[in-house]
């Protein structure tokens, strides 16, 4: 169901993630978004920096707005965004975290690389009973944001594989059965969050395309099975609300997790398939990669390509972004195009102040596209001349 992009032509978003402020000195650890929040120290400085995070967004002028992943942790590469999760759920044995299992592929990284530090740094809770939502609070996490700002929250959380790949299992029979347990989890949690409002839910990074470019060694993890475990976690929601299925190809520590640029064109045929309105694309950082094939097979949703490199500190200039749009409306309608970020900007490594200028020129060269279009233009009060320091003679 279309709701926060429904009617807007190039409707605008980041992904997800922002860099945390300096002074966003407390987390969240294992307890409970609701029992921190009875904390005033936490709530105090999560209130602020959630603050920062929308107000930022809107005055860059963005259409759709996230909470910059204010809930995770200042941590290693992000690692929050997946170990949260267990952290809360039931089912889980939380006393005694163990090392992650190798990520998604069996990709690994050798002493001496970045990476390796990241990998080292993945700790997470063991599956020791049936899993269910527990103490997740989607719905809770997402009202602290929404009642900040009118405009929609997009909320994201990692998805099930993700954490079924990573965890210890002293419980379920095999990964396919993990994998399902957690997908129905999910589900229900997700359903809390559509019931309580959330226009927008995002889920990231589902492992299709990363599947179809790189199979695993395991005859049960097939595309058809992860086709089958993305409906199966938003089974039902797109009767409640709008669902974004956010394809990348990783970014801790803002680091490019393979040494070339991976192609979708293996995955697209099933990307088609899942039940979202909405597919992100990496398309920034692949010099515009598979824009064609993209814009042409993914029939029946709206495309939203990403604009905005999350690795380089460089930010892009309206033009760049503009170029872009320009070439994807070659091949899709302006209807069905939203416009993005590649991935999340604050996992590790980059400055606020980058991340802030990174959004205000998506938004920038998106005006440049809707004025040649003869749509109305997004206010961006940061590139507005009448409020520079510098005067003119």
């Amino acid at each position: 169901m279309l709701k926060a992009t429904k009617g807007k032509i190039l409707p605008t978003a980041i992904i997800g993630s922002l860099p945390r402020p300096s002074w966003y000195t407390e987390n969240l650890g294992t307890r409970s978004f609701v029992d921190a929040m009875a904390n005033n120290k936490f709530r105090e400085q999560y209130t602020d920096a959630l603050a920062c995070y929308l107000k930022d967004q809107e005055v860059a002028g963005l259409d759709i707005v996230t909470d910059g992943d204010c809930r995770f942790d200042q941590d290693v590469g992000g690692q929050t965004w997946t170990s949260d999760p267990p952290r809360q759920m039931s089912g889980f044995e939380a006393s005694h975290p163990q090392l992650a299992r190798a990520g998604a592929g069996g990709i690994g990284f050798p002493r001496g690389h970045i990476l390796h530090d990241y990998l080292e740094a993945r700790v997470m809770p063991k599956i020791v009973g049936p899993v269910a939502p527990g103490e997740m609070q989607y719905a809770e996490i997402w009202k602290a944001a929404q009642r900040l700002t009118s405009r929609p929250v997009k909320f994201g959380t990692v998805a099930p594989e993700l954490v079924a790949y990573a965890v210890q299992d002293e419980y379920y029979k095999d990964l396919p059965s993990r994998i399902l347990a957690l997908s129905d989890a999910f589900n229900k949690e997700l359903h809390d969050l559509a019931d309580a409002g959330c226009s927008v839910i995002q889920i990231e990074d589902p492992q299709l395309h990363l599947l179809a470019a790189r199979p695993v060694p395991n005859k049960d993890i097939t595309l058809d099975f992860m086709l089958k475990v993305f409906n199966n976690t938003v089974k039902g929601l797109r009767d409640k609300t709008e669902v974004w299925c956010h394809t990348c190809w990783g970014n801790p520590s803002q680091q490019r997790m393979f040494a070339q640029v991976q192609s979708y064109k293996p995955a697209l045929e099933v990307l088609n398939q899942v039940d979202a309105d909405v597919i992100t694309f990496e398309m920034k950082s692949s010099n515009a990669l598979d824009l064609e094939p993209v814009c042409k097979q993914i029939t029946g949703k709206k495309i939203a390509i990403g604009v905005i490199d999350h690795h380089t500190l460089q930010v892009e200039s309206p033009e760049e972004v503009a170029d872009l749009l320009r070439q994807a409306l070659k091949y899709v309608s302006p209807e069905r195009l939203a416009v993005c970020t590649d991935c999340g900007m604050g996992r590790e490594g980059m400055s606020r102040r980058h991340a802030f200028y990174k959004c205000v020129a998506l938004v920038r060269g998106t005006n440049i596209i809707r004025k040649e279009l003869g749509v109305p233009e997004a206010e961006c009060l940061a590139a507005d001349p009448k409020y520079s320091f510098i005067r003119t003679l």
